[in-house]
């Protein structure tokens, strides 16, 4: 086991824990700019990291009758087949062995969106709602297709960067099903959709050799008890300023990763 990967396995469990934010938002960056790990390569272990992780959050909210299934098969319908196309883009063009260009800059855009999601979450949600309340019918006839689009864009991102699963897919899921997406479904059919995304990305990754495995271990065994005490914790710790300070954070990775 390498302490100071764990120890950042732990840290990224617990924050995950208390606020619900995506780990790929801080794990990538983390590894990129602190332990000088190749893009592609925290891109690829990130991936799995999430998923193996995600699993075990997915079974919870399938056992516990959280997931939406309809609006799972919407959002798989678009990522699945982007995720696919990504992995066969970043073979052809080389990017898959680039240790900066392409990843390092998508990693940096994703982020500053990823932030900006997280600061104007509720705002999305309040336009959603109105545009469901004015223009009910055609609202639920855009539905199916928004959110099959909204799957490709969340495929290809987090194919790319590991990034955008969480954050991102939840702040669409409120803007296309305001009033359907209770707080319960909205976080179970987010993670359980992120289950066949990061493994599908990630067998990709894989087979390029962008996946580091002993990383992988050692980020596991902090991450696991991470996030179970920062769930525990979640009811006592200040989420707001959390979720505002990690945003802050994150703008300012992203625009560095961006210069």
């Amino acid at each position: 086991m390498d302490l100071p990967h764990a120890l950042s396995g732990l840290g990224v469990g617990l924050l995950v824990g208390m606020t619900g934010v995506g780990g790929g938002s801080l794990m990538t960056p983390l590894l990129v700019l602190l332990f000088g790990i190749a893009p592609t390569t925290a891109v690829g272990t990130d991936l799995w990291f999430a998923a193996v992780t995600k699993i075990f959050g997915g079974a919870v909210h399938h056992k516990g009758g959280s997931v939406d299934w309809q609006v799972f098969r919407r959002l798989a319908t678009g990522s699945i087949p982007a995720a696919v196309v990504t992995l066969a883009l970043l073979h052809w063009t080389g990017a898959s062995r680039s240790h900066g260009g392409l990843v390092v800059h998508a990693l940096g855009g994703v982020l500053l969106l990823t932030a900006m999601a997280m600061i104007f979450k509720r705002r999305f949600h309040a336009i959603g709602q109105d545009l469901r309340t004015r223009l009910p019918a055609d609202f639920k006839r855009a539905q199916p297709a928004l959110t099959v689009l909204a799957g490709a864009i969340l495929g290809a991102l987090v194919t790319l960067t590991s990034i955008g699963a969480g954050a991102l897919g939840a702040v669409m899921l409120l803007y296309l099903y305001p009033f359907r997406m209770k707080p319960a479904t909205l976080v179970g059919t987010d993670i359980m959709h992120a289950v066949p995304l990061t493994i599908v990305a990630g067998l990709g990754h894989l087979m390029m050799g962008n996946v580091d495995l002993p990383l992988l271990g050692s980020l596991l065994l902090g991450s696991i008890p991470g996030v179970l005490a920062g769930s525990l914790l979640a009811s006592r710790a200040p989420e707001g300023l959390l979720r505002g300070s990690i945003a802050a954070v994150m703008v300012a990775v992203g625009a560095k990763m961006l210069t």
